[in-house]
């Protein structure tokens, strides 16, 4: 690893304050005065005479959660995800939650700034579903959903909707929000039951070639 990049991971400054340290002769590696572009792997880094502390690597997961998993560490109502994960990953933490019934991809990490900028409405992660309804959805209902929202207790729910089939069943729903099970409730308000739920994105991660109850280390 470039020492810029060292510093800048593990001091929380930009590689360019990270080089203006290293210009200005306050970085030593391994006892001597660094120079820009010095690569380093386990010599002993200070900044002013102090030691840089390395930062623990953090970890991310996406796993391909089957149906009858619930998001919880808890197996009060039966099997948990985490019994899917080897034993040295079962101290993440989810990324948002796919409840019961839901399959699909489900992000796992120890890194909670990740956590936040996933989950929090303000980052407005766009999130893709595979939904197949009990029967068609009407015209009506699906311009209801797209264009002006459907109410529910916590407020209007808007869902871009594209169909997948010719009988209307099956439907390919995009959607920034992440009110508890938004979509099921959505489309029971018009009287339809979601028989099948299957997230295949968040944000920029996909489930790729999993297979249901696969896992996979993503990079940032």
């Amino acid at each position: 690893m470039r020492l810029n990049k060292f510093l800048a991971e593990n001091l929380g400054v930009s590689r360019r304050a990270a080089d203006n340290l290293i210009a200005a002769g306050r970085v030593r590696v391994a006892g001597k005065v660094a120079t820009l572009g010095v690569p380093v792997a386990d010599e002993i880094v200070e900044v002013d005479g102090k030691k840089v502390a390395k930062i623990a690597a953090k970890t991310y997961l996406v796993l391909n959660k089957p149906v009858g998993y619930t998001s919880s560490r808890r197996a009060q109502h039966g099997k948990t995800l985490y019994e899917l994960l080897p034993e040295k990953y079962r101290t993440l933490k989810t990324v948002g939650r796919l409840d019961k019934e839901s399959s699909g991809l489900i992000i796992l990490t120890d890194d909670g700034d990740f956590n936040f900028k996933m989950t929090h409405p303000s980052f407005k992660k766009t999130k893709v579903y595979e939904v197949e309804l009990d029967r068609a959805l009407e015209p009506l209902h699906q311009q209801m959903i797209a264009d002006f929202g459907v109410e529910l207790l916590d407020g209007a729910s808007k869902l871009a909707l594209m169909r997948l089939d010719e009988k209307r069943k099956k439907w390919r729903i995009e959607m920034s929000e992440g009110r508890n099970r938004q979509i099921r409730r959505t489309f029971g308000a018009l009287g339809y039951t979601v028989v099948k739920l299957h997230r295949t994105q968040f944000g920029k991660y996909g489930l790729g070639v999993l297979k249901s109850g696969e896992y996979d280390i993503i990079e940032l």
